[in-house]
């Protein structure tokens, strides 16, 4: 496990040492020992961040966005709501939605028994189906939904334990699961934002492409 100094990570992230200090106790970056973080937590937050420094959608936001890419209504929002970021989504590149979108969930990562990847993801809503329809190889690795609530007990249940380099990633969000369900299953933009998040170079390119696809579709 490669280490940061809280100094370093706000170097890194271009922000205050007070800043990373909120962000580690808040959970985004994780601590390892007092004024030390995990570097694969900075990397990740930047990735997830998609190089830009602006706030993130609210959770309905982020989700009505992939609706509505998905060609969803995003019936949780009011017209008014769902017309501006109609406006907005007309905007964006690939990347700038990929770090608006970042709000969706909150992503952790896990490791475990090799046994339990396919028990795991029977069940969170797994999006590796449309990630490999992308062009990526199929792995043992699970990157699913859950429910916000559902959480704690699906960690403790699997006997899951908290590693930024573990295999298995649960993103916890508080928006209808069916609805995620749904949305994951519509077409590949939920899956595109958590490829264009990676650390990985060629699994970030899949989903920035695939992200880049959907503006282009949705903007005709």
């Amino acid at each position: 496990m490669a280490l940061l100094t809280v100094a370093e990570a706000a170097e890194r992230l271009g922000v205050t040492v007070r800043r990373v200090q909120h962000l580690v106790a808040g959970g985004t970056l994780r601590s390892v020992a007092r004024g030390v973080v995990d570097e694969a937590s900075v990397e990740r937050y930047l990735a997830s961040r998609g190089g830009f420094r602006w706030r993130p959608w609210s959770e309905p936001t982020a989700w009505g966005a992939v609706a509505l890419l998905s060609g969803r209504d995003a019936a949780w929002m009011g017209e008014s709501q769902r017309s501006r970021l109609r406006g907005r989504l007309r905007e964006l590149s690939a990347g700038e939605l990929a770090g608006r979108a970042r709000g969706r969930a909150e992503a952790s990562r896990y490791t475990g028994h090799t046994s339990t990847a396919g028990r795991l993801r029977g069940q969170v809503v797994d999006t590796s189906a449309a990630a490999e329809a992308l062009g990526l190889t199929a792995t043992a690795a699970v990157d699913g939904y859950v429910a916000a609530g559902d959480l704690d007990a699906l960690v403790a249940r699997h006997g899951l334990i908290r590693d930024d380099a573990g295999p298995f990633t649960l993103r916890a969000t508080g928006m209808a699961i069916d609805v995620v369900a749904d949305l994951a299953r519509t077409g590949p933009v939920v899956a595109a934002l958590d490829l264009a998040e990676s650390l990985d170079v060629r699994e970030r390119r899949a989903g920035v492409d695939a992200l880049t696809d959907a503006l282009e579709r949705f903007r005709g």
